[in-house]
């Protein structure tokens, strides 16, 4: 059961970003991966046209989602997709959101998760100013469904910052976790690490973190470190700098014995109010 994180450094150029995640993909293939998380904005970084081009995706207009569906049933692959902006499919013409959609074997759309935090913060970097909610909405409902590999919980970069979120995930049936981010270098050198492995340890899950790492378009720089983090805090693999596919397996009895050893759910003393708001696809 092996799992897959990508990290890129991608540029404004959608099909040339697209082509540059097909090659690492079907790198985590060809090393055995069954799922496989691309990072935040994974085909496009830098352009203020984000949202207009994911209206064009959701009409049917765009190259993302036939790309998305193609490389899946290429490659045998479950696709975590990084993050995307789509319209709520209940209102086509909304404020888009930033979307992450998880893509069977098949082709298929299995679960969508809309971006619960966004990034509306001030950093100490060339950029200084971040206000994701000008272009998005935020989404409203957690996402948990079952995968080959186990049962995956869907998270988007800024939403490692609140724990309460990740007890939801975990009290809703998730083993692992995705983690599509790109953390400013700012950031991410202060925190990235430190909260992805804070949130497998208290989870006891798989955390794939999967990191915008470089240069992009306006002078923006991303931290990279892309990871996958075991259920007892423990970095299977990490990359510092530059793109690649990180792959690692997922040993389900380990995890079984770490929450059995440890089982944190029943001593837990405080309830999770959004638990009530999980979607189970």
């Amino acid at each position: 059961m092996s799992l897959a994180v990508i990290q890129m450094a991608s540029q404004a150029d959608i099909l040339a970003n697209l082509s540059h995640a097909r090659g690492l993909l079907e790198q985590a293939a060809g090393a055995g991966a069954r799922l496989a998380v691309l990072p935040e904005n994974f085909a496009a970084m830098g352009r203020g046209d984000l949202p207009a081009l994911g209206r064009a995706e959701a009409e049917g207009k765009g190259p993302i989602l036939p790309w998305l569906k193609q490389t899946a049933r290429d490659l045998r692959l479950w696709i975590v997709a990084g993050t995307l902006p789509l319209p709520p499919d209940a209102q086509p013409q909304g404020k888009p959101r930033a979307c992450s959609l998880l893509i069977d074997e098949q082709g298929q759309r299995v679960a969508r998760y809309d971006k619960l935090h966004l990034f509306d913060v001030d950093v100490a970097d060339s950029r200084g100013r971040y206000r994701e909610s000008d272009d998005y909405a935020p989404g409203h409902e957690l996402v948990v469904v079952d995968t080959p590999v186990g049962r995956l919980g869907m998270t988007v970069c800024y939403d490692l910052r609140f724990p309460e979120l990740y007890t939801a995930l975990r009290l809703a049936g998730a083993e692992l976790i995705s983690a599509p981010s790109a953390f400013t270098a700012v950031t991410g050198e202060a925190h990235w690490l430190t909260l992805a492995r804070a949130r497998a340890i208290e989870t006891q899950c798989y955390m794939l973190a999967a990191a915008q790492g470089g240069m992009h378009p306006g002078g923006r720089l991303t931290h990279g470190h892309s990871a996958i983090v075991d259920p007892w805090g423990r970095l299977l693999c990490e990359q510092a700098t530059g793109t690649g596919a990180l792959v690692a397996r997922r040993d389900a009895a380990e995890q079984a014995a770490i929450r059995e050893r440890m089982p944190l759910t029943s001593h837990r003393r405080f309830s999770v109010p959004c638990v009530a708001t999980a979607t189970l696809e």
